[in-house]
């Protein structure tokens, strides 16, 4: 009964949406079920000489919709890739055939077995199946070539940077910046007609003065107040120059009075003619000025010799300058020279602090404050992490790994009960208790233990070495690692407290320790590094990142 009552909401389900779209349902739950992907490799020989390539073919059989990423870089250690081919592409019916190709040789002898390759097919991974090879040495006959002495080891020279360009761009730039400088502050700039005639001695200005006024055509227009203004200026200006400090604001009586008052002081040696002559034209220029009167041009031009006169008389009666006047004037002279070159030099400081604050200022909008600081100033992770780095191989089986700098080859103290069953090689640039430190280890055991090598065990006791070297309040993390050409180990990380200078002043300093083992060889890599250092978190990912192990011939 259960069965029919299943069987009739099943139909009435089938009713509701219609055949087809069940149809389209059903096909839509089978498709994950009904896709499928066919992944195959080959190489074109297994057994080459020294030095010659393979071609390694993988061959991936799957629909159009998926997408497929295949191996690159060195994952296929021991050999090595030497070439990528593009992906070719064939179409058989609804399925794609991708065939990637990569040239690989090797240049030791040996028996050697190329690693399973992993190939991402949409959301799935698949394993290409591991191939054996075997590297034939080349046979030379010794009777028909002969053999030649090692060659001596000979100085590489270091390969030239770009920093001469930054140089020169530099320079180019601070070129730029002080010919605009010299050009628009400190240069000797052609004095204006009104910077010439203001540096004339005023008996001179007022003369040329009197000649621009006739150049005028004042009096052809009878423009005779704008001709009276300008002449009593002349003679006001030059008064208020050498006689009487004000002359140009003063009015006619007031002016008149004051020349009295020196002539009869004994200060201006002028005659009553010469003070009443000016008298008469400032008083006739007051009414051509402001009661619209019109004297005769003739007066006006007797008017304008009267003042070419009399400003000869004051010119005359004024006494000479004594030479502490002369000296004063001198060393006015002097001071305004002086205040001139400061407002320069200020000027050009506070332009050069502009630019250099806007520079700075745009450098740290784009790259960060944090960056441009610790370019200027110096900061030594940032130069480890920028400096050229060094690409090696340490130790056999070989580790390859890129560091800051190269790594020395040192004796690692070694257990007594150890010494007799395995052999070290170390490497190492700093020590272990510096804030930045490399070691690269390897520990092969003459048999191998029993089990194979407990990895754990050997973490502990890296632990307890450390530890015994004055390090305390150890954080130990710990996680699987795997280098980019495949080989898996042990990763341990975390942070621990150093005295470096031995001042009971303990540093906090990050740490990571690697350790990959085989049959019967240990290999262990050791990083310390600053705590919240950007640069030296960016040195240890391209350090691990880096790091490439070679299985040893089998």
């Amino acid at each position: 009964m259960k069965l029919k009552v299943k069987n009739l909401k099943f139909n009435k389900l089938v009713e509701a949406f219609g055949k087809k779209a069940f149809l389209y349902a059903m096909g839509f739950l089978l498709l994950p079920f009904c896709l499928s992907a066919q992944v195959t490799s080959a190489i074109d020989s297994t057994s080459i000489k020294i030095g010659e390539q393979i071609t390694y073919h993988i061959q991936v059989e799957t629909d159009s919709t998926s997408l497929v990423v295949f191996p690159e870089g060195q994952t296929f250690s021991p050999l090595e890739m030497i070439e990528s081919y593009d992906v070719d592409t064939l179409k058989n019916n609804d399925k794609y055939n991708l065939i990637k190709k990569y040239g690989l040789t090797q240049f030791d002898s040996g028996s050697y077995t190329i690693p399973r390759q992993k190939i991402i097919i949409g959301d799935k991974t698949f394993f290409t199946d591991s191939l054996k090879v075997e590297v034939r040495n080349v046979l030379i006959d010794t009777t028909k070539q002969g053999l030649y002495n090692i060659k001596p080891i000979i100085t590489v020279e270091k390969s030239a940077s770009n920093w001469w360009k930054y140089l020169l761009l530099a320079l180019l730039i601070i070129g730029v910046i002080a010919f605009l400088l010299y050009w628009f502050i400190w240069r000797a700039k052609p004095l204006t007609e009104e910077e010439q005639i203001a540096l004339l001695p005023p008996y001179d200005r007022a003369k040329l003065a009197l000649k621009k006024l006739d150049e005028s055509h004042y009096l052809e227009h009878e423009n005779l107040k704008d001709y009276y203004s300008d002449l009593t200026f002349i003679i006001r200006k030059y008064l208020d120059e050498k006689v009487y400090d004000r002359a140009l604001e003063s009015t006619t009586g007031e002016l008149i009075n004051r020349l009295n008052l020196l002539k009869e002081g004994n200060q201006v040696d002028l005659s009553k003619d010469d003070i009443k002559n000016l008298e008469s034209i400032l008083k006739r220029a007051d009414l051509v000025k402001f009661a619209k009167s019109a004297p005769d041009i003739e007066l006006a031009k007797l008017d304008r010799n009267t003042i070419d006169i009399e400003i000869d008389h004051v010119k005359e009666a004024l006494p000479e300058p004594t030479e502490e006047e002369k000296l004063l004037d001198e060393k006015y002279r002097e001071e305004q020279d002086r205040k001139k070159k400061r407002k320069k030099v200020w000027i050009t400081v506070g332009i050069s602090i502009f630019l250099l604050l806007a520079t700075l200022t745009g450098l740290s909008i784009k790259y960060g404050f944090s960056i441009v600081k610790d370019t200027i100033i110096g900061h030594e992770s940032k130069e480890l992490l920028e400096g050229d780095w060094v690409t090696s191989e340490y130790g056999f089986p070989p580790i390859t790994i890129s560091t800051p700098k190269v790594l020395k080859r040192f004796d690692l103290p070694i257990p007594e009960e150890y010494k007799a069953s395995m052999n070290t090689t170390s490497f190492m640039y700093g020590t272990l208790l510096d804030e930045f430190s490399v070691l690269v280890n390897t520990a092969k055991y003459k048999q191998a233990p029993e089990g194979g090598i407990d990895i754990e065990k050997s973490i502990d006791g890296t632990i307890k070495g450390i530890e015994s070297q004055g390090a305390k309040d150890i954080v130990t993390l710990r996680d699987n690692f795997t280098t980019p050409n495949g080989a898996e180990g042990v990763k341990t990380y975390g942070s621990l407290k150093v005295d470096p200078f031995k001042t009971g002043n303990f540093v906090e300093i990050n740490y990571v320790m690697l350790h990959f083992a085989s049959e019967n060889v240990l290999q262990q890599i050791m990083l310390t590094y600053p705590k919240d250092d950007t640069y030296a978190d960016q040195t240890i990912e391209r350090i691990l990142n880096s790091i490439e192990l070679k299985k040893a011939k089998e």
